[in-house]
């Protein structure tokens, strides 16, 4: 049967479906039987409640339930035979008008549109490249020390100075008023690694045990405590313990508490080095396919489907919400989140997943089985058991797509850094982690 499409205005179209009303009619007889069957009923043993008992009750859930399911098949049946393909739910209403013993409905709905792409050969794409050095795994084994130093008491009339562990007394207040949070008993920090405000700090720094101090302090403007956000106040500090950190030497028995198979100091140089390899080769993937995405969006032309659109928008209110409730926000799926502050980002994404769809399906670029095992192999081998790991990942298949959705993003990616033109950037090893 030919099916007649409608254009409505660029990707809206219309399509007009008619049923038969004894059709409808046969089967909403046939599921009310069915029903009568196991249906129970007070006054009525089960089987045997009568069909006009039945279809009082049950007629108009059945009836709507048949109408949902006999359009939405008629719908798929004229959108296959018309060979589209379709953006959203349609919108369906009956009309009022229809031929004799037929029911009428209009179908209005969006399809996909047709993506254009671009010469990707003018694109120009930076693409940055970083190098794991001897600074880095000095750095990491540095860490690594302080993560399982120890600490020894001072000397009396030793002064506090980075490194160290204090042991304090304070107490603040605004407008000479104590306010919450704002004093505490035996609190310890250590100095000079950001745990405490600047000020806190270098009021610290240089005291003794047992000494006293008053000092001013200005909380930011953007401090999380919002009661005294941006705020000015006095504070009162007593030293009562100052320890000094006593930090493990990088030798055999240091890389033997790692759990190092080779304890020896080369092998936690080299352990350490494989390991920030495989976290600098994830962080350039990461950049590069952000640049690669940026450029193949300013080069695709195409129209969005606004039900697309929407349906993004709704799935990141629903995600605001999720981390409001989390965070032991109260009400927090009845929180006002205005749906034009996620707009801007809901289009970006149907837009780059549009034309992500269209670039995969034109040059085969689809994730084949051994790069999906390759990459999940590759996220198990920084971790204890790996074969464990990948039992995890291959025993949900939601796991399973996200590597796939993964693995043809990085398929794209190299497509079109291969096609582009590449600006070449080397950056430093910090300049990296440190990026979001």
């Amino acid at each position: 049967m030919a099916v007649t499409v409608e254009t409505l205005e660029k990707l809206e179209r219309k399509i007009t479906l008619t049923l038969p009303a004894d059709a409808i009619k046969s089967e909403v007889d046939t599921r009310l039987k069915r029903l009568a069957r196991t249906v129970r009923m007070d006054g009525f043993r089960p089987g045997k409640v009568p069909m006009t008992v039945v279809a009082q009750r049950y007629g108009y859930s059945v009836h709507y339930e048949v109408m949902n399911d006999k359009v939405g098949e008629a719908f798929a049946q004229a959108a296959n035979e018309a060979k589209l393909r379709v953006a959203g739910q349609p919108r369906i209403t009956e009309k009022e008008e229809a031929p004799e013993g037929q029911l009428a409905f209009d179908a209005v709905f969006e399809v996909y549109p047709e993506v254009k792409i671009g010469d990707l050969a003018e694109a120009e794409v930076e693409k940055i490249s970083a190098e794991v050095s001897d600074a880095a795994i000095d750095k990491t084994l540095d860490i690594l020390r302080k993560q399982r130093r120890t600490f020894a008491q001072r000397a009396q009339d030793a002064a506090a100075q980075d490194g160290d562990r204090v042991t304090v007394d304070f107490e603040g207040k605004i407008d000479g008023e104590p306010f919450q949070g704002g004093k505490a008993d035996d609190f310890q920090f250590l100095v000079g690694e950001g745990q405490m405000l600047k000020e806190f700090e270098d009021a610290v720094r240089g005291m003794k045990t047992g000494e006293s101090k008053t000092f001013p302090l200005a909380f930011p403007a953007d401090y999380h405590g919002k009661d005294v956000a941006g705020k000015q106040a006095d504070f009162m500090v007593t030293v009562k313990k100052v320890e000094a950190a006593n930090l493990p030497e990088v030798n055999e028995a240091f890389a033997k508490s790692l759990g190092i198979a080779d304890a020896t100091v080369a092998g936690l140089r080299a352990d350490i080095k494989k390991n920030l390899e495989r976290e600098v080769k994830f962080r350039l993937l990461a950049r590069n396919k952000q640049a690669v995405m940026d450029a193949l969006v300013a080069k695709a032309e195409l129209d969005l489907p606004k039900s697309s659109v929407q349906a993004e928008v709704d799935r990141m209110i629903e995600g605001a919400r999720a981390d409001l409730k989390q965070r032991g926000i109260k009400d927090a799926d009845k929180a006002p989140i205005p749906e034009e502050m996620f707009r801007p980002q809901a289009e970006r994404r149907v837009r780059l997943g549009l034309v992500v769809a269209e670039l995969v399906r034109a040059n085969d670029l689809q994730a084949k089985p051994e790069q999906i095992k390759a990459h999940v192999e590759e996220l198990a081998a920084s971790y204890e058991k790996p074969a464990e790991v990948v039992r995890w990942y291959y025993s949900d298949n939601r796991r399973l797509a996200e590597v796939e959705a993964i693995v043809i993003e990085n398929n794209v990616t190299d497509f079109v850094l291969a096609k582009a033109k590449t600006v070449d950037k080397a950056v430093s090893f910090d300049e990296l982690m440190q990026q979001a």
